[in-house]
């Protein structure tokens, strides 16, 4: 994913990727990356977790506008199964 991410990176898009192998990730060093330390095959977060998963993706958008040196990877503080999503407060991202 990371090779992809260099190439939609050079015409001008912003990308941020979800890792959850982090020496697969700082080998390749994509362009922006948060990272998880889930089981395999779980980026996003446990199935049927709406929760959990809006979670990851939010924080994904927050380090999209928050990573400024590139290659630079994340850690977000989630824990699989033990982490409170009831009293998740989400990020704001200010539009430009």
């Amino acid at each position: 994913m990371g090779l992809i991410q260099r190439e939609i990176e050079k015409i001008g898009i912003p990308t941020i990727g979800v890792s959850i192998v982090r020496e697969f990730t700082e080998k390749v060093q994509p362009p922006r990356t948060v990272f998880v330390k889930w089981p395999f095959g779980h980026p996003l977060g446990e199935p049927g977790n709406i929760r959990q998963q809006r979670a990851v993706i939010l924080e994904a958008f927050k380090a999209l506008y928050s990573i400024t040196a590139p290659g630079e990877i994340v850690d977000l503080p989630f824990r699989w199964r033990r982490h409170d999503y009831e009293s998740y407060e989400e990020p704001s991202i200010a539009a430009d």
